[in-house]
């Protein structure tokens, strides 16, 4: 079962992915053009080039996950721009909105991101 949890690294890629991809090319993916190893847990994002499915890979520990979604109607019409980079990090709160439709940029959020407690001495 996937999870994404507050201490999750989470990465979009800023360009369209091919979307006849699989597994095994996302993962290259993620190491040639994001510069990130796929093995250590990361939730990477991808969206087609027409902006109506996006895909999310993860590894478990045991394996990977591959989910794909795809809009009945209209478009995700707000994705992360990273100028000269290829993958640009989110916080848990704005890759929910980022998967309903919305915008991160523009909804302002002010979540803090997660960090460990520290134990009282």
């Amino acid at each position: 079962m996937i999870q994404i949890t507050p201490h999750m690294r989470i990465l979009v890629a800023v360009e369209p992915a091919d979307f006849r991809k699989g597994i095994d090319g996302l993962a290259l993916l993620c190491r040639t053009e994001l510069s990130s190893d796929p093995f250590e847990g990361t939730l990477f994002l991808f969206r087609n080039r027409r902006r109506t499915a996006i895909k999310a890979l993860i590894y478990d520990g045991q394996g990977f996950w591959l989910c794909h979604k795809r809009l009945s109607s209209g478009r995700f019409r707000h994705w992360p721009s990273g100028g000269s980079e290829h993958a640009q990090r989110l916080e848990v709160a704005e890759v929910q909105l980022l998967l309903s439709g919305g915008d991160p940029a523009a909804a302002g959020t002010t979540v803090q991101p997660w960090r460990p407690l520290k134990a009282a001495v």
